[in-house]
C-alpha cells in the first residue's frame, strides 16, 4: 500500500470517527434530561439501600390544596342592595329561590343573609334563620368595569329573590355605581402586575419528570392543569405564591420521558399574593436555583437574558406598587384585591 493510499485511509477513518462522535454528541444533546433517583448515603452497590429519597418520574405530583372559602361582599368593591324582611326566613327557603347563576354579565353576583343566631353575614345555609339579606355585584374585575346592562341584570336577579322571600330591596342609583365602577377599573388597570420569567435550556432539553424533580425540591406541587406546577401559600388554603408552567402537550404525551422541553415560565400574580410572603424574592431565588440546577438561562419573553440589576429595579418598583395598593385598602393578597384582580 502506497503512502498516499495509507494517508487517504487514515484521513477517512479520522473523518468517520469525527462523524460518529458528532452524532453521539448531538443525540445526547437532544435527549431530554431525565429525573435521577438518589440512593441513601452508605448504601452498597450489591445490596439495596434501606432508605431512598423520593423519586420523581413523569407521574403527577401531589394535588393542589383545596382553595379557601370565597370572601364575602364588601362595599369597597361591590354594589350592595339591602333587602329588609318582615320576619326571619329559613335557610332552606333562601336556598330554594337563589338565582341559578352567580353572575351578572361578567361580574360575580352574590346574596348574603344576616344569621339570626350569630348576627354575621354569610351565604345562606340550610338549618339557619336569617333576619335580613343583601345582594351584591362586583364593580370591576380583569374583564372590565360594571356597565349599565350588567347593573340592570343585577337588579332583576336581586328583585326576584327579594320578592320570593317577601322582602323589600333598595337599590343605589345606577349612574353613581357605574361611575364608581369605571373609576375602580381605571385604578386596577393602572396597578395590575403579572410578572413572568422564562427559563430556557442552554444545551440539553428537559423531560417533564426532570422539571418536576427540580421544582419539587423547591416546594412546587402539581397544579390543576397538566404542565403547571405551583408553590403553595404559607397559609393553608391561600392562593399559590408562584406558578411554573411548561408545554401541556409534553405533560400529556404518551411517553412523557421522551418529551423535550426547552423552556418553562415562572410567574407571579402580584395582587393575589400577600406582600409579607415576599413572593418576588422567592420568585427570583427559585429562578436562580432552577437555572443553576438545570443548566438554564433566565430571560424575558423575547429571549433576552435578564441581568441581576434589572431584577433589582423590578423589586424596587414592586415595593412602590404595594404601598399604593395598601393606601387604597386593596393590599396585595387581601380578599378585596384578590377579587378585584381576577
Amino acid at each position: 500500500m502506497s503512502n498516499f493510499t495509507l494517508g487517504v485511509a487514515l484521513l477517512g477513518g479520522f473523518v468517520l470517527a469525527l462523524l460518529v462522535a458528532w452524532n453521539a454528541w448531538t443525540t445526547r444533546r437532544n435527549t431530554p434530561r431525565q429525573p435521577q433517583a438518589a440512593a441513601a448515603a452508605g448504601a452498597s452497590v450489591e445490596s439495596p439501600p434501606e432508605r431512598k429519597e423520593p423519586v420523581f418520574d413523569d407521574a403527577p405530583l401531589a394535588p393542589l390544596p383545596l382553595p379557601e372559602k370565597r370572601p364575602g361582599l364588601d362595599a369597597l368593591i361591590d354594589v350592595l342592595a339591602p333587602i329588609a324582611l318582615d320576619g326571619p326566613v329559613s335557610g332552606e327557603l333562601a336556598l330554594s329561590v337563589l338565582p341559578p347563576t352567580r353572575r351578572a354579565g361578567s361580574k360575580p353576583f352574590a346574596i348574603e343573609g344576616r344569621n339570626e343566631a350569630t348576627q354575621e353575614w354569610e351565604t345562606p345555609r340550610a338549618g339557619q334563620r336569617y333576619t335580613a339579606f343583601q345582594a351584591g355585584v362586583q364593580l370591576a374585575n380583569r374583564k372590565g368595569a360594571l356597565n349599565e346592562i350588567e347593573f340592570s341584570e343585577f337588579v332583576i336577579k336581586a328583585q326576584a329573590f327579594a320578592d320570593a322571600v317577601n322582602g323589600e330591596a333598595v337599590f343605589p342609583e345606577m349612574r353613581d355605581e357605574v361611575a364608581r365602577a369605571r373609576e375602580l377599573d381605571q385604578f386596577a388597570g393602572a396597578h395590575d402586575a403579572q410578572l413572568g420569567f422564562t427559563l430556557r435550556a442552554r444545551n440539553a432539553a428537559w423531560s417533564p419528570g426532570y422539571v418536576q424533580q427540580n421544582a419539587a425540591r423547591l416546594g412546587f406541587v402539581a397544579g390543576a392543569i397538566p404542565g403547571r406546577l405551583v408553590l403553595p401559600a404559607g397559609v393553608p388554603g391561600g392562593p399559590p405564591l408562584l406558578g411554573l408552567a411548561f408545554s401541556s402537550q409534553a405533560a400529556l404525551a404518551d411517553d412523557p420521558a421522551q418529551s423535550a422541553i426547552r423552556e418553562l415560565t415562572l410567574s407571579l400574580d402580584v395582587p393575589q399574593v400577600p406582600r409579607t410572603e415576599q413572593p418576588f424574592v422567592r420568585m427570583r431565588d427559585a429562578a436562580s436555583a432552577l437555572a443553576a440546577a438545570m443548566d438554564g438561562l433566565i430571560t424575558d419573553d423575547d429571549g433576552r437574558e435578564i441581568p441581576p440589576e434589572a431584577l433589582d429595579v423590578i423589586g424596587a418598583d414592586l415595593e412602590q406598587l404595594y404601598d399604593t395598593l395598601d393606601a387604597r385598602d386593596l393590599s396585595a393578597g387581601s380578599p378585596q384585591a384578590r377579587r378585584l384582580f381576577s
